[in-house]
């Protein structure tokens, strides 16, 4: 018998019908049709399927009549008929029928067992969960607190910054900015600062003693806290970053005339700001004239152009010391002032300090080789101090906030927002190491009497300030050279006559001195120029050298035995390098 692979095609019929099927070489497979019915109002629920009955049979084969089951067919509606159902292939080699390939039947009963065993394993992850969180309380009860501590702190900022915010920043500034100014700061931008002839910017920094800006010093108001018991110069190039310092003592005798106001029969230098309207109830802009009144004044003496004041309260100095979690400070002499501040301090010992002992320190000024003086240069070492701690800290938003705070209550300056925005990145790029301490005790100034009251006095006489304001300008000279004590040493190490000679001459038209010149056989040298230094006492000149060599120093400890380390700088000559010779040109035919 020939093999068929066809199957009847399904028509509608209003009562179902038994097939007989043919005789095939695979499975024969007798379908019950169903006929379609009106709709009624509500869909009938279908009564379950029963299988339909299957006989394989074999060719070659007698023809038996296979028993059709018949098969109940549910009443169904229009929506259930629309309903997508199975659809069937012919498989084109086996003939047998199998289900569709692009049609995907959704099986019930299994998405019903799935999304109960997804549902069984949701239940037994959050049991686990649960249980995890009883064998940790603690973590999760401090990430709690850590995030409500978070939420807080956000809460804290944004309260500080709309009602404390503009009053610090105005008190700061004398008005010149406010919060909104201060949060340009992420921007990467920077001013020029002002500066003077020579191209350098100078800021007075003057301490009151008070523990504020009103003279409160824990037992009522008086007049003395209004003094300013710390007169210091801050003179810095933006270029080469180069940074000088320099104290005045509070008693030096002022001039008989300077432009601002006499009030005292003293006239000694820290009454400047009281007498020209730094009152404890004074206001922002009296604050302002004060200050600038003893900018004219201090650079009077110094013959220095001032560009910015800054004015701190020197009691804030205990909450900004707290706050850093205390500074080291190392002195250059011994300070014993017993009975006034309690300050005993040792020369070249590093101590660690905190607020109360800082202030004490600042204003020590018995008990010392310099009086006045040597509390100025302890000033100094305390803001350095403070500096290279602010530097090595890793400042939390709380110690910002805190630092904000008292230097808002405690400190007044003419700098712009914008020009304390440059400042700070300029902080970042000099090297604060090398950082000049200048002093004018004893060879500039000595202590005397007039009319009974004692004065720190030019040496040169009362108001004589002529040798101070040479001093001063020589060091404030942008060229290292001019202030900087440096000796320089030249060795021929090449074997070539005249050569150490030749560039001393050479170093000497370029403005150096030089002291010696020799020619040496220690060290083996493959280099035109070798440069070594011995100590640091002339980074600016050293600077200078490396530019004008355009090579670096080696440090004087890898300096081969039988060269002198004497002198701060050695230039060690090696071989000139061989003249290449030029090939003859090969004739060409």
């Amino acid at each position: 018998m020939k093999e068929n692979k066809s199957i009847d095609g399904l028509t509608l019929r209003d009562a179902p019908k038994k097939v007989a099927p043919k005789k095939t070489s695979s499975a024969t497979v007798t379908v019950k049709k169903t006929a379609t019915t009106k709709p009624k109002t509500a869909p009938v629920k279908p009564k379950p399927v029963k299988k339909l009955a299957v006989k394989e049979v074999s060719e070659p084969v007698k023809e038996e009549k296979v028993k059709t089951v018949e098969v109940e067919e549910p009443k169904q509606t229009v929506e259930d008929f629309l309903k997508p159902v199975q659809a069937f292939d012919i498989d084109s080699e086996s003939g047998e029928l199998k289900e569709s390939e692009d049609v995907t039947i959704p099986d019930k009963k299994a998405e019903k067992k799935a999304s109960k065993q997804a549902k069984k394993e949701a239940k037994k992850q959050k049991k686990a969960e649960k249980k995890a969180n009883r064998k940790h309380p603690k973590l999760i009860k401090g990430i709690k607190i850590a995030l409500l501590i978070i939420v807080l702190a956000l809460c804290g900022l944004i309260i500080w910054g709309v009602y404390w915010g503009n009053d610090i920043i105005a008190k700061i500034t004398g008005g010149q900015g406010n919060i909104m100014d201060l949060i340009r700061y992420i921007e990467p931008t920077y001013v020029d600062l002002k500066t003077d002839a020579n191209g350098r910017t100078n800021i007075l920094a003057i301490g009151t003693s008070g523990y504020n800006m009103d003279g409160d010093e824990g037992r009522g108001h008086h007049a003395g806290s209004q003094l300013t018991d710390s007169i210091m110069m801050i003179s810095l190039n933006q270029k080469t970053g180069d940074i000088a310092m320099l104290s005045l003592p509070r008693d030096l005798k002022r001039g008989s005339y300077t432009g601002t106001k006499h009030c005292t029969a003293t006239d000694k230098i820290n009454e400047v700001y009281w007498c020209n309207g730094g009152s404890g109830q004074a206001s922002i802009e009296e604050e302002k004239a004060a200050n600038q009144a003893v900018m004219t004044e201090v650079g009077q003496v110094l013959g220095v152009d001032f560009q910015y004041f800054v004015h701190v309260n020197w009691a804030s100095l205990i909450d900004v010391v707290e706050i850093l979690g205390g500074i080291t400070v190392t002195l250059d002499e011994d300070i014993n002032d017993y009975y006034w501040t309690g300050a005993t301090y040792q020369a070249g010992v590093p101590y660690n300090l905190n607020g109360e002992q800082a202030l004490g320190l600042s204003r020590a000024r018995h008990g010392t080789a310099g009086g006045d003086f040597s509390r100025g240069a302890s000033q100094q070492k305390i803001l350095i101090a403070i500096k290279n701690k602010v530097f090595e800290k890793d400042l939390s938003i709380t110690d910002f906030l805190s630092l904000a705070s008292t230097l808002g209550d405690n400190l007044r300056t003419n700098f712009s927002l914008d020009e304390i925005k440059s400042l700070a990145h300029l902080t970042f790029e000099f090297n604060f190491d090398s950082m000049r301490q200048l002093n004018l005790w004893p060879d500039y100034m000595t202590t005397g009497s007039i009319n009974g009251i004692s004065y720190v006095l030019p040496r040169g006489g009362a108001e004589y300030y002529t040798a101070i304001q040479e001093f001063v300008a020589k060091n404030l000279n942008n060229d290292p050279r001019a202030y900087e004590n440096y000796s320089i040493a030249i060795y021929n190490a090449s074997g070539e006559a005249g050569k150490a000679a030749a560039e001393k001459e050479r170093l000497e038209e370029a403005g150096y001195k030089v002291d010696v010149i020799d020619n040496t056989t220690a060290g083996t040298y493959d280099k035109d120029y070798t440069l070594y230094y011995t100590n640091t006492i002339a980074p600016g000149t050293k600077r200078l050298l490396e530019k004008f060599y355009d090579i670096d120093f080696i440090h004087g400890k890898e300096m081969p035995e039988g060269l002198p380390k004497t002198c701060t700088f050695v230039i060690v000559l090696g071989p000139s390098p061989a003249e290449e010779e030029t090939p003859e040109e090969t004739p060409t035919e």
